[in-house]
């Protein structure tokens, strides 16, 4: 069997697996590593001894100094009940390194070995239990510019990139994300719905060029109360705007817990005809910036968006970790997912707002 094949019958598996339950997604990376208490020196290792500024805290290029923590991490969410994990490739994109000096070849090294790492981890747990099969989804996270508000509030036009330099360094990451073996992109944690266009538009291209057609997940995000993403948009406006990619799933993550995101999960279950998707922080973080939901809470939480039809697929953002995952999967099991709505043809346009022509 080639591994083209290989590839179409995992995905194959996952859209079925999609179809009979609720699927489990991994929590937070970044709280995991934070309690690894790692040093610069864990950060830099050998290859990034002699480059400037500081290393810690970029925890991408873990996947390149510290692959054994990546790995484990990986381990720790199938072990606690998650159907797919994600890359540990957030910020894999030459524009988001660019902050810690990495040059090209650093953040193709990050994808391939990301990507890697998370392959080896899912082969391992599906020869073990071939019947549920382990999804690694290339994880694309969001920029520190946009493309759609100025970076100069005396300057309306300014921006610090154009979309052409957005879309090359989204497509360098997809074609290093395939090349290391994942099975879909996740587009997440989008707070400006045109970088999401030219993240969108890179995978679209490289498929055209006749790669496999890996299965899209867009992940926005709800920054505040407004009930819009950082650009501006409410959540049906942003629908409108992405669904011409016709994802595998939509949905939001991030900047909310669950009690304050269901509103806008809501919204999306009844709009969307595709899986919908959630993975809330843990709660809102307190004062000192920590997250003090307990695992039993978004369980419970996310329980209750199930039972209530709203998602096909949960999971949890920042503040998360194995025990939250753990929980979540125990508290959705056996629940039917969402059922996909048909909905009336129109012409449905976005702005800020959703405009529908009937």
């Amino acid at each position: 069997m080639t591994d083209l094949s290989i590839r179409a019958n995992r995905v194959a598996a996952l859209k079925a697996a999609a179809k009979e339950r609720i699927l489990i997604l991994d929590g937070s990376w970044g709280v995991m590593f934070q309690k690894k208490g790692l040093t610069e020196a864990d950060y830099r290792a050998e290859r990034f001894a002699a480059y400037n500024g500081q290393m810690k805290g970029n925890n991408d290029i873990l996947c390149l100094t510290r692959p054994d923590l990546v790995a484990e991490l990986h381990d720790a969410y199938f072990s606690a009940g998650a159907d797919i994990s994600e890359t540990n490739t957030f910020s894999g994109t030459t524009i988001a390194q660019a902050d810690y000096h990495l040059g090209e070849q650093d953040v193709w090294d990050i994808n391939l070995e990301g990507a890697k790492i998370g392959r080896s981890v899912a082969d391992r747990w599906n020869a073990q239990n071939p019947d549920r099969p382990k999804f690694i989804a290339g994880s694309m996270g969001p920029l520190n510019v946009m493309l759609s508000m100025s970076s100069d509030v005396n300057d309306p036009g300014a921006r610090k990139v154009t979309f052409d330099q957005v879309y090359e360094a989204y497509r360098q990451q997809v074609d290093a994300l395939y090349q290391g073996g994942v099975d879909l992109f996740l587009i997440e944690t989008i707070t400006d719905t045109l970088n999401c266009k030219a993240a969108i538009k890179a995978i679209l291209d490289w498929r055209d060029e006749g790669h496999e057609e890996l299965p899209i997940w867009i992940s926005g995000t709800i920054t505040d109360r407004s009930g819009r993403t950082l650009s501006g948009q409410t959540a049906e406006a942003f629908w409108n705007s992405v669904k011409h990619a016709k994802p595998f799933a939509v949905g939001f993550n991030c900047a909310l817990g669950a009690d304050l995101m269901r509103p806008h999960i809501a919204e999306m279950a009844r709009i969307a005809d595709t899986l919908v998707a959630a993975y809330p922080n843990a709660g809102l973080p307190n004062a000192m910036g920590q997250y003090d939901e307990e695992p039993h809470e978004t369980g419970h939480a996310l329980h209750e968006w199930a039972k209530d039809g709203l998602v096909n697929i949960l999971g949890g953002c920042c503040g998360t970790t194995p025990d939250h995952i753990r929980h979540v999967a125990d508290e959705v099991r056996g629940v039917t997912p969402r059922q996909i709505p048909e909905r009336p043809k129109a012409m449905r346009l976005a702005g800020l707002e959703p405009f529908e022509l009937a």
